[in-house]
């Protein structure tokens, strides 16, 4: 009997052991480039498309979005669910009050880098959603005079005060307003508009060859 217990006792001591030891390599793998574009691709799979994690960068879970939520309640309500890109929210209010200027959209992507996106006075697309290099950003915006928005929009503005070129306004809130989000959702065609995340940025997770060992 003792015997038994015993081992009962192991058996649940290495169920909790291997348990903690996936969620340290589960932690671990979803704050390195890699791992966080593999969750972001795995979780609508192996939720049936129920769950879509997209924003997934620097330290987890810092900077999870979840549209998880969005898809019940459209489920539960019968209701289309669509996407709506930061960028297109950022600068369509922008577009909407003043059609005299080009619009560039930039969010910070760190690394003297921003996710940008480059709008006509009409609002027609001049640059495709893309990650780019912070002076891509100020040369687009140095090409006319330029409505700046995002994230990034003070340090593109400060880099081109530095050229001296006209800039028409700067707004660098935090996030798009949220009414004009709903609004575009409001409008924008099902499916011309999927519910899923863009990636913009590739996965940049490089081998630590210092760390192999020689063979013998």
């Amino acid at each position: 009997m003792r015997r038994a217990l015993k081992w009962i006792g192991w058996s649940i001591a290495a169920l909790i052991a291997a348990s903690a030891v996936l969620v340290i390599v589960l932690l671990v793998g979803a704050n390195t480039p890699r791992g966080q574009t593999l969750i972001a691709r795995l979780a609508p799979r192996l939720t049936g498309g129920l769950v879509t994690i997209e924003g997934l960068s620097g330290r987890f879970p810092d900077r999870l979005k979840a549209a998880g939520g969005v898809s019940g309640i459209a489920l539960a309500a019968d209701k289309p669910a669509v996407g709506v890109s930061t960028l297109s929210a950022y600068a369509a209010p922008h577009m909407a009050a003043d059609e005299r200027f080009q619009v560039v959209a930039a969010i910070d992507a760190r690394h003297a880098h921003v996710y940008l996106q480059v709008f006509s006075p009409g609002g027609r697309t001049l640059t495709a959603p893309r990650l780019a290099a912070l002076g891509d950003a100020v040369q687009a915006a140095a090409a006319t005079p330029s409505c700046i928005v995002g994230s990034a929009a003070q340090s593109v503005a400060a880099a081109l005060s530095r050229s001296h070129a006209a800039l028409a306004a700067v707004d660098a809130r935090a996030a798009p307003d949220i009414t004009w989000v709903a609004r575009m959702g409001a409008v924008v065609p099902e499916d011309h508009a999927p519910l899923k995340p863009q990636y913009l940025r590739a996965a940049d997770a490089q081998p630590q060859n210092a760390a192999q060992l020689p063979r013998r």
